[in-house]
């Protein structure tokens, strides 16, 4: 056990029901993994097919403008079914929205395989988005259930070791698929994980949410669940920095593919995929790193550490844009910015979301997990797609600066408006 961390103002939790499960260590193990598991799934369908860009857009005769839209709907897909799985996890349980989710994300997997044309692509894309939000919003909502707190935040930075593999090793295989096949080989490995993520939630994820702590589905009393979440500067602040956030590092994400392997600065697939898993390993350490100030630094504090840490980072990265920074030598110093941003973001993530459900009481913990979700989702979805619109329709290293600077610096001034109101209220 760590030693106790000073109150903080902020996350003070709701009282809540002792949690139907005796998480103990080897509980705790397998839970990491499995939630692990449900919850890399929608990082890994974002991230695996990016190398293959160019040639799904050649493959399906469309622009590359097109072709990010299949990145865009899946975002959005994340964002909407979360609203709609979250709220229903709380009046039917965790398990059975889990599996269902996860059988149609698997279904619709397969699918992509065979899409004729981008359109039917984007499409499929969105409805992956809807049923792979189960695994995000429920596993949220499980360790709520279970946890509050220091130990919530330990456990969410045990969680982002694991899924941060994820992002880290999507682009590297994305890459080192296309030397050994088309681009539907992506889908088709994408498949098979979701697939392995069915079996591990059905044996290794017990009903976490007893009946009589769950909500009734009613529209009435979900519209004022969702409006006093909205009001709850203990919630909504840190739910805004984490989804602001999420969005300046999407822009990297989304952009930094087309970015690194344009004229500028020459990279190749496979080149982009290792620098983009070199970044994400700064996020593992990063949340090992928070990890291990448990107890000795507040939750608060170590969020603001990370927003710092990141901003720096962010404001180097826009130095070097307005500098014209090129060429190989270019792409290595990128990579050390990158690096250090998801460093910072290491430390945003887990305590903003530890912040935001620790205010809340369990039974409504698929609604909070939902609604943070799926601000996220839109947030990150929809500043990632600014970086776009340029004169040439492309991303650049400037227009992703600029975006990147202004999510983080957004996302900042949130987390210290509601601090402030939290702390008058």
């Amino acid at each position: 056990m760590s030693r106790t961390s000073p109150p903080d103002p902020v996350a003070s939790p709701a009282p809540a029901a002792p949690a139907p499960v005796q998480a103990g260590p080897r509980r705790t193990a397998v839970l990491v993994l499995v939630l692990a598991t449900l919850t890399a799934t929608g990082p890994l369908a974002t991230d695996l097919y990016l190398p293959a860009f160019p040639q799904i857009a050649a493959d399906l005769g469309a622009p590359e403008a097109q072709i990010q839209l299949t990145l865009t709907a899946i975002m959005l897909g994340l964002a909407l079914g979360q609203l709609v799985i979250g709220p229903m996890s709380d009046a039917w349980g965790r398990r059975r929205p889990l599996l269902v989710g996860v059988a149609v994300f698997t279904l619709v997997s397969v699918a992509c395989i065979f899409a004729p044309n981008a359109g039917v692509l984007v499409v499929l894309r969105f409805i992956q988005g809807m049923a792979g939000a189960a695994g995000a919003v429920i596993s949220r909502a499980v360790v709520r259930d279970l946890f509050t707190g220091d130990e919530a935040a330990r456990f969410f930075s045990r969680l982002m070791l694991i899924t941060g593999l994820a992002p880290m090793l999507g682009p590297i295989l994305g890459g080192q698929l296309l030397l050994v096949g088309p681009w539907q080989l992506s889908f088709a490995v994408l498949a098979g994980v979701s697939a392995l993520s069915f079996a591990a939630a059905f044996f290794g994820l017990p009903e976490s949410l007893p009946a009589d702590r769950r909500s009734p589905l009613r529209p009435g009393t979900l519209g004022a669940t969702v409006w006093r979440l909205l009001r709850d500067a203990r919630f909504i602040g840190p739910v805004l920095t984490l989804g602001l956030s999420f969005g300046a590092m999407f822009t990297y994400i989304g952009s930094f593919s087309t970015v690194s392997q344009s004229d500028a600065f020459g990279a190749s697939a496979q080149q982009f995929s290792l620098v983009f898993a070199v970044n994400t390993l700064g996020i593992m350490i990063g949340t090992q790193v928070n990890a291990r100030l448990i107890g000795r630094l507040e939750t608060s504090r170590r969020l603001l550490v990370g927003l710092v840490v990141a901003g720096t980072a962010i404001a180097a990265l826009a130095g070097m844009a307005a500098a014209g920074v090129s060429g190989t030598a270019g792409l290595y110093a990128l990579t050390g910015v990158f690096f250090t941003m998801m460093f910072g973001m290491g430390f945003v993530f887990p305590n903003a979301t530890t912040l935001a459900l620790s205010s809340q009481p369990a039974s409504v913990a698929g609604t909070a997990s939902a609604l943070m979700g799926s601000l996220q989702f839109v947030l990150g979805g929809g500043l990632s797609a600014l970086a776009g619109l340029t004169a040439s329709g492309q991303a650049s290293l400037a227009s992703m600066a600029v975006v990147m600077a202004a999510g983080l610096a957004a996302g900042a001034t949130a987390f210290a408006l509601s601090r402030r109101s939290a702390a008058a209220g």
